[in-house]
């Protein structure tokens, strides 16, 4: 796209002189860094400053901006302009530096708009150049120029040189001040140097629109590029921002969102994967079951140190065992017989999960492809109220490339509850740390057996805990209860309470937490 340049400042400055007697209506702040002020002259005329580092910028606009809430920028701007008079437009020497003064029975000021990039910035200055707004505050670790409330402004320190309406055709450009690399580009492709210099002493420029290109105030023939000529460059710049804004506006949505509903999806169909597995377990939790019953029936065979044990079941078929070779036969069928009831207890866990996260995992793909056929970024932004709705996003850290698992390959298992809310548990000490202390959020619920080892749950109820159903924190508080020694007990105490409320002693072990505001309920016991 072609540079809001000093070239384009100037005619922008040409544009706005004529407004010079103008009364300030009205000032808006539509973007944290884009201001736009009313200024009736006749008629009302909107002037948009930009400090945004991608596309700063400054020129009259048609669109007339929604009302929001006001940032302070804004009310102070407010305060101190309303109803002044435009008395001053110039831009410093060739900079890309605006400053407009206004006058007001209350004194004068002065709004300086300085264009550089990701140094742009706004600035409203008194009649003793002090500033006393800005729509970025720049500290002195920030910058060797700060900005700061009441300290003096100072425009950037560029090295003093003379401006390009002194240069000939055979000077280096680039030793001038005003002259961009984009200027430059066009004087060498045959626009004679002296057109550009009596475009600026007059005040006489050529805008033009270049559709995919940008706008700028002399014509663009020379470099190849169709345009189209406008009556101001304001027109121009402000139909150019538009199309451009708007389109990396929308990318920018919809990258955004497509990183987090991918990394959501991750975490499903991993969950389902998790989920398919249990069932392979609970179908060979039988197998299993004989497995310890033969080590019994055939434990005198077993020698100490044995590794394995062959032996024959019901059928006459010949069974290799594995064997622990620390243990006791009866403590290795009991390994055996203890497999056989965690595979048929998750089984019971995986009733209605599949079926809840396939159906995740299918509309999320879904919401993929619509994210890819959106035109506008008020669209998606509907596809995310959809997806927050859903329970889809949450503020979580996405994965790097070489993270094959989301959780950064710690094992975390996911569920989802019955009224859909993301239920995550650890299943180990250091995954219990990672979920409670990384992605737990202040305001999710955190669930722990009391008393007793537990695995860490979390339910992820976003900014409304308080919403989040009975029976939703009853389904958490049971993952608590079957990933812990309590599984096979009756009516067992589980803690719950905010993330905010749980603690990490400094230097204890991984899994270990402390808690407080917590409420307790009862399991019974789980199938």
């Amino acid at each position: 796209m072609t540079p809001f340049d000093s070239f384009c400042l100037a005619a922008v400055t040409a544009e706005v002189k004529q407004l010079v007697g103008a009364r300030v209506q009205r000032v808006w702040q539509p973007e944290p860094l884009t201001i736009v002020v009313s200024l009736y002259w006749g008629s009302e005329r909107l002037l948009l400053l930009s400090a945004d580092p991608t596309f700063a910028r400054a020129h009259l606009t048609g669109r007339r901006p929604a009302s929001k809430d006001l940032p302070e920028f804004c009310v102070q701007l407010r305060k101190r302009l309303t109803d002044s008079r435009l008395e001053v437009v110039r831009q410093r020497g060739l900079d890309r530096i605006l400053e407009l003064g206004f006058s007001t029975e209350d004194g004068d000021f002065m709004l300086v708009g300085e264009f550089m990039g990701k140094h742009s910035n706004l600035m409203l200055v008194d009649s003793a150049r002090n500033v006393l707004a800005a729509a970025k505050w720049v500290g002195l670790r920030q910058s060797k120029r700060p900005v700061l409330p009441g300290k003096p402004y100072t425009p950037p320190p560029f090295e003093v040189r003379p401006t390009f309406l002194e240069a000939s055709p055979a000077d280096e450009l680039r030793d001038y001040e005003g002259v961009s690399p984009f200027l430059v580009k066009i004087i060498k492709s045959g626009v004679p140097l002296a057109d550009i210099q009596n475009a600026v002493k007059a005040s006489a420029y050529l805008p033009v629109l270049s559709p995919g290109f940008g706008a700028y105030p002399w014509t663009l023939e020379s470099l190849g590029v169709p345009v189209v000529a406008k009556a101001s460059i304001s027109q121009a710049l402000d139909a150019a921002f538009k199309e451009i804004v708007e389109s990396t506006r929308l990318e920018q949505a919809r990258s955004a969102l497509r990183a987090r509903l991918s990394r959501i999806l991750l975490a499903r169909e991993t969950a389902l994967n998790d989920l398919h597995q249990a069932v392979l377990a609970a179908e060979k939790a039988r197998e299993t079951q004989v497995l310890g019953e033969l080590i019994l029936a055939y434990q005198g065979m077993v020698g100490q140190g044995d590794t394995s044990l062959t032996a024959w079941d019901m059928q006459g078929n010949e069974v290799q065992i594995r064997l622990e070779p620390k243990l006791t036969p009866a403590e290795n069928a009991e390994r055996y017989f203890a497999k056989a009831k965690r595979a048929k207890a998750g089984a019971e866990l995986v009733r209605g999960q599949r079926e809840r996260i396939n159906s995740d995992v299918l509309d999320i793909a879904s919401m993929l492809q619509a994210l890819d056929l959106v035109t506008t970024a008020g669209q998606v932004v509907e596809l995310e109220d959809q997806a927050r709705r859903r329970r889809w996003l949450v503020e979580m850290r996405l994965p790097t490339e070489k993270e094959l698992r989301p959780f950064e390959g710690h094992a975390v298992r996911e569920l989802l509850s019955p009224g859909g809310y993301r239920v995550l548990y650890g299943t180990n000490a250091t995954s219990n740390d990672y979920v409670t202390t990384r992605v737990a959020k202040p305001n999710d619920w955190w669930l722990h057996v009391r008393g007793a080892t537990s695995a860490h749950v979390v339910l992820m109820a976003g900014k409304t805990p308080e919403k989040v159903p009975a029976a939703d924190i009853l389904f958490a508080a049971e993952v608590a209860v079957r990933n812990s020694p309590s599984k096979h007990s009756s009516y067992v105490p589980v803690d719950y309470t905010l993330k905010k409320y749980v603690r990490k002693p400094r230097g204890s072990a991984a899994g270990f937490v402390s808690y407080t505001h917590e409420k307790t309920l009862h399991v019974d016991k789980v199938s």
